[in-house]
């Protein structure tokens, strides 16, 4: 971080950037209830999901919820980062989160050996391997039934693995089609997260001011604004506090507060033509 930003307010870090640290994103209730749930999830195995428009913390939930299970004694926990590749980059990365050398192209043997290394680890601990899918709308439909036929075992009557995926309102769509009926309905847990309230924006930016080390950054009055013009979106609300706190740092001021917020977001119209001149002009031509 920029050690102007960090002297001139006092930051352990910029509280309004995406790579946070998990500690300064805000557990409400319902994400909390969802990670528990997901947690006595794995204890037998089975499939999780959590939809919601962008920026509506999806991302920030999954965050919490590899957090949480991390923290748990024999819990092997992998994410997916690259949910867009085809069959053959998925039992790559599969191979690397878990330890396995794999063939792409023999996908039987692939499927043996994880599942073979999967049913090993269930028998030494209470809990099924984890693996967390962020956005999952973008997992092609030969990956995702991959993805259901790998984590069953005994004509589907013993779950090998615990899955969660995250994704927009365009997962349960694909839930929905003829080819992925199967999947859906295998779904357990369920997270859907709505447009967030005023409350619910307020209390996650100041969180976040607590724990980056200076919760008054913004005046009381700023933080109401800045909550009442996000329209119910973190994603929002950050981005428009980062140029917030762009523009104080810039200008060196010690408290961000509502004459910035003008002088930042208040677009100024462009001043209207004089209609005496322009007549005139026109009158000469």
């Amino acid at each position: 971080m920029d050690r102007k930003l960090l002297g001139l307010y006092g930051l352990k870090f910029n509280p309004f950037s995406q790579d946070v640290p998990t500690e300064a994103l805000l557990l409400t209730p319902k994400v909390e209830h969802f990670t528990w749930r997901v947690e006595n999830l794995a204890r037998e195995g089975g499939f999780a999901v959590a939809t919601g428009m962008p920026g509506t913390g999806k991302s920030a939930a999954m965050r919490l919820l590899e957090n949480r299970l991390s923290t748990l004694v024999d819990v092997r926990v992998g994410v997916i980062v690259r949910p867009q590749g085809g069959v053959a980059d998925f039992y790559r990365e599969l191979g690397d989160l878990f330890g396995v050398q794999l063939s792409p192209h023999n996908r039987w043997a692939g499927a043996k050996v994880l599942r073979q290394r999967w049913q090993a680890h269930i028998e030494q601990s209470l809990f099924r391997p984890v693996l967390i899918i962020d956005e999952a709308q973008e997992m092609v439909s030969a990956t995702l039934t991959e993805l259901r036929l790998l984590s069953s075992a005994c004509l589907d009557s013993k779950m090998l693995l615990t899955v969660t995926l995250a994704g927009d309102h365009r997962l349960p769509k694909r839930f929905r089609s003829e080819d992925q009926l199967s999947l859906g309905s295998r779904m357990q847990v369920r997270l859907v997260l709505e447009l967030a309230t005023r409350e619910e924006l307020l209390g996650s930016l100041q969180h976040r001011l607590k724990m980056a080390g200076n919760p008054k950054l913004m005046t009381p009055e700023l933080q109401r604004t800045l909550c009442e013009h996000a329209a119910g979106n973190y994603r929002v609300l950050m981005n428009m506090s980062s140029e917030l706190l762009a523009a104080g740092l810039q200008r060196e001021v010690r408290q961000l507060d509502e004459k910035l917020y003008l002088e930042v977001f208040t677009v100024s119209k462009p001043p209207k033509p004089n209609k005496s001149k322009t007549t005139s002009k026109r009158r000469r031509r």
